[in-house]
């Protein structure tokens, strides 16, 4: 198993899919894995593409 970086939002919301269906794995199989490393690359994206900001609420 090997999980490529993410490109684009359609492997964005692919890879959300995956770790949508995976995301009850049992520890220590194959799933659970895959999840962290969907959750790793999921998470690099979205710190590029769309990263949080410190907004004040006044």
């Amino acid at each position: 198993m090997s999980i490529n970086p993410i490109r684009n939002d359609d492997e964005l919301r692919a890879a959300l899919e995956r770790l949508e269906a995976i995301y009850q794995a049992e520890r220590e199989t194959p799933e659970a894995i895959e999840m962290e490393a969907l959750v790793a690359a999921i998470s690099a994206y979205e710190s590029e593409h769309y990263p949080l900001t410190d907004h004040k609420i006044t």
